[in-house]
């Protein structure tokens, strides 16, 4: 039973989350030759101020690409 943990800022919306999963199940389906039900996803979301990329968190991160585009 392949188990995959997908750890990523949180934001997304539970559609495009859910489409994400569905397509990682599909690739290990295609590629592993596993059942759908033996896939296990989780995604483990980190609020933006408890993520950092480049010395700034994605709160600051967010902040200046929403500057840059005024």
């Amino acid at each position: 039973m392949p188990e995959i943990t997908v750890s990523m800022a949180a934001g997304r919306t539970d559609e495009q989350k859910k489409g994400m999963m569905l397509d990682i199940t599909q690739a290990l389906v295609k590629n592993l030759g596993v059942a759908a039900d033996a896939v296990v996803i989780q995604i483990n979301e980190a609020p933006l101020q408890n993520k950092m990329k480049g010395g700034k968190t994605f709160v600051e991160r967010a902040a200046e690409a929403a500057a840059a585009k005024k």
